[in-house]
């Protein structure tokens, strides 16, 4: 440290304690209550700052999430903070998180995925191949019994199960035709039926 460093910091010390022992002798009558509010001033403060770094979280739980009109059968899909479009889909009645994937040909479940849904991988054959951005993969068609997503339920879907590692279950075009139109359009996934 230069000498001008050590001779601000000396300054801020003192200037620090003068205001201090100042703060002190004023409210030496009531230094309880004084005590009272700098408690709760700094609970108020850790709250503050609490919020502020879980808003990202607290913002991606309310404001991206699907939403379906059971009168018009269409359902918004606002695109989340990394880009993608996410549907939660029913699974033979277990909820699957799916990145919606125009580019993927079938509706591809991660292996823990597929289990979850009660998928029997016991008797799956992993004799299919799919090229994907990671090169190719073996993958199992299936058979799902039911897929429901809002107030619409498909029986007898046909899949893929992927062997290898996904980070996400992908809603490709197999399943995605099955609507009469899909719309990008203002950060929002519309599908009509």
């Amino acid at each position: 440290m230069s000498g001008d460093n050590i001779a601000q910091v000396i300054y801020l010390v003192l200037l620090g304690s003068v205001i201090g022992f100042w703060f002190l002798i004023q409210n030496r009558q009531s230094m309880n209550r004084t005590l009272q509010y700098a408690a709760v001033w700094g609970l108020i403060f850790v709250g503050v700052i609490a919020a502020a770094g879980l808003w990202g979280d607290i913002r991606q739980a309310s404001l991206f999430t699907q939403s379906v009109d059971a009168e018009t059968g269409e359902i918004d899909v606002p695109r989340s903070p990394d880009g993608h479009y996410y549907l939660t889909l029913d699974i033979n009645g277990e909820p699957v998180k799916f990145i919606v994937d125009t580019g993927a040909t079938d509706m591809v479940l991660t292996l823990q995925d597929a289990e979850r849904a009660g998928v029997a991988l016991e008797d799956a054959s992993f004799f299919g191949r799919a090229n994907t951005a990671n090169g190719q993969v073996r993958v199992a068609p299936v058979t799902l019994d039911a897929v429901t997503l809002g107030e619409v339920t498909d029986r007898g879907v046909r899949a893929s199960v992927n062997e290898g590692d996904m980070d996400a279950s992908l809603l490709g075009m197999s399943y995605l035709q099955r609507f009469d139109r899909i719309e990008i359009s203002n950060g929002k996934l519309v599908l009509v039926r």
